[in-house]
C-alpha cells in the first residue's frame, strides 16, 4: 500500500471530522469536542436561516451611509438616555436647532424617560436593544425579546414607533438580521465616529476631524451615555455644527437621510440582436 501524502491525510481527517459532526450534530459529544454550544452544522447561534418562519419581508436594508447628491449628514447618539450626558446633548442640539437620531437602550429609557419627555420634537428614536447585549451572540428568540421589549417601551414612553435599529457594538449576526426582518426595521450602522480616546481633552480637534471627514450621506456615531470620555464630544458639538454648516451641510435624521438616497441605476438590458456573422 502506498503511504498517504500529507495532503491526503489532512483531507481524510477533515472529511471524517465533518462526517462525525453531521451525524451527531447537536449532541453533547460534538459540543464538547468542538467547544460549541450549538454546532454551526445545525445553524449556530448567529445563523441567518435557522428559522425562516421569522421572515416577513423580502430583504433587510443595512445602511452604513446613504448615496445622495445632497449635502446632508445624520448625527446619531447611542446608549442613552442617561443623566450625565443626555441633557447636555439635547441642550447643544436645541441651541443650534439640529436634529439627531437617538438609538436608545430600552432599560435606560425605562429608568430615565423624564430626561427626554417633551424634548424629542425634532429628533428620531431608534432601537438599540433592551440591555445593550451583544446580539450577535444570541439566538433568534433572545434577540427578538431584546428588540421587542425596547420597541414597546419606545412606543409607550415616547409615543413613537421606531423603524430603525442599531445592534450594540455594531455586531451583526444572522439572528439579528432575521429579527430585524420580522419587525420591519432598517439596520443602521455608521460611516464616521467620534474618536474620544484619540482626542481626549481636545474637543476642538475632535470637532475638526468630523468636519473634515463628513461627506454627503454620512452617518456619524456618537454617544450620550458612558464615562467622562463623552465630554470631548459634548463640548465639541457647537464647533462641529458650525464647521459643517460652513461647508454647506444640513443636519437631518437618519430616516430623512434615507429618503434622500439617489436612485440606483436599473439593471442593464441585454441586447437580443443577432451576433455578427
Amino acid at each position: 500500500m502506498r503511504p498517504l501524502s500529507r495532503r491526503s491525510l489532512i483531507r481524510t481527517a477533515l472529511t471524517g471530522a465533518v462526517g462525525v459532526a453531521a451525524g451527531v450534530a447537536g449532541s453533547r459529544e460534538v459540543s464538547d469536542w468542538f467547544g460549541w454550544d450549538r454546532p454551526p452544522v445545525r445553524g449556530g447561534y448567529a445563523a441567518a436561516a435557522d428559522d425562516l418562519s421569522a421572515v416577513k419581508h423580502a430583504d433587510v436594508a443595512i445602511r452604513y451611509r446613504v448615496d445622495t447628491t445632497q449635502q446632508l449628514v445624520a448625527l446619531t447618539f447611542d446608549d442613552g438616555p442617561a443623566p450625565q450626558w443626555t441633557p447636555m446633548v439635547l441642550d447643544a442640539l436645541d441651541a443650534a436647532n439640529v436634529p439627531a437620531t437617538f438609538f436608545m437602550v430600552g432599560e435606560n429609557l425605562e429608568k430615565h424617560a423624564d430626561l427626554v419627555r417633551g424634548r424629542l420634537a425634532r429628533h428620531e428614536i431608534g432601537n438599540h436593544s433592551w440591555s445593550h447585549a451583544d446580539l450577535a451572540t444570541l439566538d433568534l428568540q433572545e434577540v427578538g425579546r431584546e428588540l421587542e421589549r425596547t420597541h414597546e417601551a419606545i412606543q409607550r414612553l415616547t409615543g413613537r414607533t421606531p423603524t430603525l435599529m442599531r445592534p450594540p457594538f455594531g455586531h451583526l449576526g444572522g439572528s439579528t438580521v432575521l429579527a430585524a426582518a420580522r419587525m420591519g426595521y432598517t439596520i443602521t450602522l455608521w460611516s464616521e465616529a467620534m474618536h474620544e480616546i484619540r482626542y481626549k481633552g481636545d474637543p476642538a480637534a475632535q470637532a475638526r476631524y468630523i468636519v473634515d471627514a463628513v461627506k454627503p450621506g454620512t452617518i456619524v456615531l456618537a454617544h450620550d451615555e458612558g464615562d467622562d470620555r463623552r465630554l470631548v464630544t459634548v463640548r465639541g458639538l457647537p464647533a462641529m455644527f458650525d464647521g459643517l454648516r460652513r461647508r454647506g451641510f444640513r443636519f437631518v435624521t437618519v430616516s430623512e437621510l434615507l429618503a434622500s438616497a439617489t436612485p440606483s441605476p436599473g439593471p442593464a438590458v441585454a441586447s437580443h440582436k443577432p451576433l455578427p456573422g
